[in-house]
């Protein structure tokens, strides 16, 4: 499989840094690419909405969303650093095609939905700066398809520079709106206390929820720390991981200040004076320069709604090419595809702009929203599976406590987000002049990603309570071999099977040689293809052995241990002789435990067939 964002990826070198602030600083970056997503245009909306209508009351939520944010991009970030692929490509080794075209499905319309909304977003902000037409304004933006392609070419640090530069005029127009909305302090420490005024607060509060995480964050995060390049050991790979926690903490936080400010300017202006319907951006910028008595409050509004829009649509197109690359590993030309995700955005918008008007704009940012949160669960849950996993994250799996907090968060999230949904689709039944067709549309589609997301929940806890692989892994030895090297000879072969057997093997192995001999760990793929292909096969089961195998040596190696590995193919009666007679070892340690074939290794079958076929001796270890 390629690499992710190959034209960048591993472009920025984080090594030979001469403090430890450049080497943070070296690390700095991908986080603020994902920070504009969680202030693009969709958040204006629910974020105006909530200030006009409750004033300071929601800011509790918004501060837990961001919380709940930071969780999930720092688990994308961690799949990136240690797997060294994204959410999308992860995916792809581990789901079925058919699966995967699903959820790629899905991918593409979220990530066209998210489109929508940052081109309507830098539109509306087009119109009320230069009073274009928002048919102009949504062409227009096609434009910056070239923008981003130019800024690639340039460097990735180019394009972070760009991007920061766009989050600082955000943050610096806000500064200066905060100044002429002039918010009652007090009111705003005592709105970070939680609570609900009213049922429809809560309709508002799932609305900011759902708002916040972006789907399409957790796959471009998971990119976007590949490009750095950085020492693969174990101190290296943790060094990685905690800079980019605070490449997160940083940025996000910038996004909650941004649409803390949002949600304070509304309190500030609308509900302090008892306009408790503005949600609509049009109406708010109208409204800003007579309630604020200053004409640079709406202008700044316009900027950085512009700013908003236009950093998001970048990161957004990028992380189109991600999913496409990362789900079908197909790679077009960058601008052919950032084309094909820009027009999927605008065309749709262009025909009900034209059909409807300019007023259903609100309408359509909010059906951005749905769809966005309907896609929400198929990025999550994946992304909490994968970095649980230790066979995939090599002994940098999150830890139990981190799980806990994960699945409550997805609980929340994915919760909410589907009583949102729930609460169109009802409204759409309620209102619709023929809704037998949604029953045999809407509805029953619904029904099927619901289905779809209860299996990607539950799938990877059956399986594992099935094959119970994990309790197999390397990261469970406790290797407390005595330091006797009472064996002088120092090349010894180890037959494995993933199996409780492999542990008392290792150890008797290590046993005997201790840190000075050399290892090489060997284990037969014993699938009918391997005995008709032989090395030639390519099924899940022997990609799945070679993870497990280069695994006990990625860990052995970090212990202090020399360790090879070979893959043999076929019946292991057959298959070790050959591997052993090829090399010269001095002995070869296996382990038994009394069922049957290799996988389960049985004392007096399987030894008394390969222990005539190899010529040096054969150490067994019962179990």
């Amino acid at each position: 499989m390629s690499k992710s964002l190959e034209e960048v990826n591993q472009s920025i070198s984080t090594e030979n840094k001469k403090s430890r602030f450049r080497k943070i600083l070296a690390f700095l970056g991908p986080a603020y690419l994902i920070s504009v997503g969680y202030m693009d245009p969709g958040n204006w909306a629910t974020d105006l909405a909530g200030g006009s209508q409750f004033g300071y009351s929601l800011l509790w939520v918004l501060l837990m969303s961001n919380i709940m944010a930071l969780l999930l991009q720092s688990l994308s970030a961690r799949l990136g650093i240690v797997t060294q692929r994204d959410l999308a490509q992860a995916s792809r080794e581990t789901y079925s095609k058919f699966i995967n075209y699903i959820l790629y499905f899905l991918a593409e319309i979220a990530i066209a939905a998210c489109d929508l909304a940052e081109v309507l977003g830098m539109a509306i902000g087009l119109n009320l700066l230069f009073d274009i037409s928002l048919i102009n304004g949504v062409i227009i933006t096609v434009l910056d398809t070239f923008l981003l392609l130019f800024l690639i070419n340039r460097g990735m640090r180019k394009m972070e520079a760009f991007i920061i530069s766009l989050v600082l005029i955000i943050g610096v127009s806000f500064i200066f709106e905060m100044i002429f909305a002039q918010p009652e302090v007090g009111k705003v420490i005592t709105g970070l206390i939680p609570s609900l005024p009213s049922e429809a607060a809560l309709y508002i509060a799932i609305g900011i929820i759902g708002a916040t995480v972006m789907p399409h964050n957790l796959y471009l995060h998971s990119s976007l720390v590949q490009t750095r390049k950085f020492d693969r050991s174990v101190k290296g790979i943790k060094q990685a991981i905690k800079y980019n926690f605070i490449d997160s903490t940083i940025a996000l936080n910038l996004a909650f200040f941004v649409n803390a400010a949002i949600l304070i300017l509304a309190a500030a202006t609308f509900y302090k004076n008892g306009l408790f319907d503005v949600a609509e951006i049009q109406d708010a910028h109208q409204l800003l320069a007579p309630m604020l008595g200053t004409k640079w409050a709406p202008i700044l509004f316009a900027v950085a709604l512009i700013a908003a829009g236009q950093s998001s649509t970048i990161t957004g197109t990028l992380a189109g090419q991600i999913i496409m690359e990362g789900y079908l590993n197909l790679r077009i030309q960058p601008w052919v595809r950032r084309i094909i995700t820009r027009l999927i955005a605008i065309v749709p918008a262009v025909i009900v702009i034209l059909i409807f008007g300019e007023s259903v704009t609100g309408k359509m940012l909010i059906l951005s929203q749905v769809i966005l949160s309907l896609q929400l669960g198929f990025a999550i849950i994946p992304l909490i599976h994968f970095v649980s996993d230790k066979s995939k994250m090599r002994g940098f799996h999150i830890r139990k406590t981190t799980q806990i907090a994960s699945w409550i968060v997805a609980l929340i999230i994915v919760s909410l987000n589907a009583k949102l949904v729930f609460n169109e689709i009802r409204g759409w039944l309620e209102t619709s002049s023929n809704p037998i067709v949604l029953w045999f549309t809407v509805v029953p589609l619904a029904i099927c990603f619901l289905i779809l997301l209860l299996y990607i929940v539950f799938k990877p806890f059956i399986t594992k309570a099935k094959h119970n692989i994990q309790s197999h892994l390397p990261h469970n030895f406790e290797l407390n071999f005595s330091k006797v090297e009472a064996y002088s000879k120092k090349k010894i072969a180890i037959a494995i099977d993933f199996s409780d057997a492999d542990q008392i093997a290792i150890n008797s192995a290590f046993e005997l040689g201790g840190k000075e001999a050399n290892y090489t760990l060997i284990h037969v793929v014993e699938t009918v293809g391997a005995m008709i292909y032989g090395g030639n096969i390519d099924d899940h089961e022997t990609t799945i052995d070679e993870k497990l195998l280069l695994e006990y040596q990625y860990l052995l190696t970090n212990k202090g241990f020399k360790v090879d590995v070979k893959l043999g193919f076929g019946k292991p009666n057959k298959a070790i002789p050959i591997i052993v007679n090829e090399e010269d070892f001095d002995i070869l340690v296996m382990g038994t435990h009394g069922h049957t074939g290799f996988k389960d290794l049985l004392f007096g079958t399987t030894v008394d067939k390969l222990r005539h076929k190899i010529s040096i001796p054969l150490f067994i270890v019962k179990n």
